[in-house]
């Protein structure tokens, strides 16, 4: 049994990382609320948390979950065999916004 991944300080702070990481990355819409539905479900059902191998499970999902996002994020970066339209626009949308402007929509037939 690994010590480090015991006490109720350390199921908080796995919980709060691990549903930051979901709702991030996955999402926050409606049709993707189950999602977080299942790991509140299971944190309020294991709120102990004796077994310490579920802790660790939950902080290693939320490991995987960062890094095969920042994974993406550097490919995207280096321009690896990727489309990067879809980036693009999120970028020029999310400066745009940041001085209070809204990019419009583009037609395409």
């Amino acid at each position: 049994m690994n010590s480090s991944f015991q006490g109720p300080n350390t199921a908080v702070k796995v919980y709060r990382h691990l549903l930051k990481a979901v709702r991030k990355y996955v999402g926050k819409e409606e049709h993707k609320a189950h999602f977080t539905d299942f790991i509140k479900q299971e944190f309020r059902k294991n709120i102990n948390f004796k077994d310490s191998w579920k802790l660790k499970l939950a902080s290693d999902y939320t490991f995987y979950l960062n890094s095969v996002h920042h994974h993406k994020d550097l490919l995207l970066s280096y321009n690896i065999a990727v489309d990067r339209t879809d980036e693009m626009k999120k970028i020029l949308g999310k400066s745009a916004a940041s001085v209070g402007l809204k990019l419009p929509d583009v037609y395409q037939p």
